[in-house]
């Protein structure tokens, strides 16, 4: 399915997502399996009043406005977030520009702009802790109390359980900053991906038979993994390939700089300037000083062997 649309102002907004239709207000960052279940039943609630289906989230998160030094890395982009929720059905994505003026209104002055004025929503889907309006004082109980004085439908969702925990996107920071990658990636509905575009880089790949595309990160405010080697898989415009992905210095080299450098197994051309996003799988090693040229050379043909194996060979 394409992308849900875009959009990051309500007042040159398209007249469309007026038309009655369902509601869900909320980060989503990451777009992960308890966001899923919450997308179901806002689609078929879209359906049902035969309008738009249409997530609101706040662009950036807005703690990043109301406590910067603790905000938390954004796991996923606005247009990455777009594509992730398009796929499960939603028509459009609302990327409010955070501001003072916003997260200072009352629980009631945001429902009555926003959900009614703005949207006319005919229903809304929400989880149990949803919290809304000014220092998050509005519960779901005022949500549904509002919403029947409004007539919008109102379905709350629960929370998925996996294992012995919820589905959340600080969980999956958690595990994606411990480096457990498979488990990061099995809560939520794709694999985690940083994505930018390709510069030119101390080019020492080549010279040893292992050519790397390195990465000027877009954004940089993204949640970055621990230093390591990883296998993934790299995006490009002429297909997907199985990689090998070294995040961090090269002390090898005597080069400490953090660098993102992807090995795109079996690939071969010029990728200088194109855009590239990168899957992460699983990390396969630490990254660690090789006594010798030798040594390393042996050890990055051990590490595309297991990445080939984990992320298959060849373009998808």
């Amino acid at each position: 399915m394409a992308a849900a649309t875009l959009i990051d102002n309500l007042r040159d907004a398209p007249a469309w997502i007026r038309k009655g239709g369902a509601v869900s207000v909320g980060n989503f960052d990451g777009v992960h399996r308890g966001h899923a279940c919450i997308i179901q039943r806002l689609v078929r609630a879209a359906r049902q009043v035969e309008g738009p289906a249409i997530v609101f989230s706040f662009q950036p998160h807005p703690a990043c406005v109301l406590r910067p030094a603790a905000a938390p890395a954004a796991l996923t982009t606005a247009p990455r977030k777009a594509d992730l929720l398009g796929k499960l059905g939603v028509d459009a994505l609302i990327a409010y520009p955070t501001d003072t003026h916003i997260l200072g209104l009352e629980p009631g002055q945001f429902f009555q702009q926003v959900v009614v004025q703005h949207l006319a929503a005919r229903a809304m889907v929400e989880g149990p802790n949803f919290r809304f309006g000014r220092r998050r004082v509005g519960s779901i109980q005022l949500l549904a109390d509002l919403c029947q004085q409004a007539g919008i439908a109102l379905e709350v969702v629960s929370p998925l359980l996996v294992g012995d925990r919820y589905v959340s996107s600080s969980r999956i920071r958690t595990l994606l900053a411990d480096g457990k990658i498979p488990e990061a990636n099995a809560l939520l509905t794709e694999p985690y991906r940083l994505c930018g575009t390709v510069v030119v880089g101390a080019r020492r790949g080549r010279t040893i038979g292992f050519p790397t595309a390195n990465l000027d990160l877009d954004p940089h405010d993204l949640l970055l993994p621990p230093r390591g080697v990883y296998a993934g898989r790299a995006m490009t415009a002429t297909g997907t390939w199985a990689a090998a992905i070294h995040f961090g210095p090269n002390p090898t080299f005597d080069d400490q700089s953090t660098k993102l450098e992807i090995h795109l197994i079996d690939f071969t051309g010029d990728l200088y300037g194109t855009h590239i996003d990168v899957e992460f799988l699983a990390r396969i090693r630490a990254v660690r000083q090789f006594d010798g040229r030798q040594a390393l050379i042996d050890q990055l043909t051990d590490d595309i062997k297991t990445a080939r194996a984990l992320a298959g060979e060849g373009t998808a």
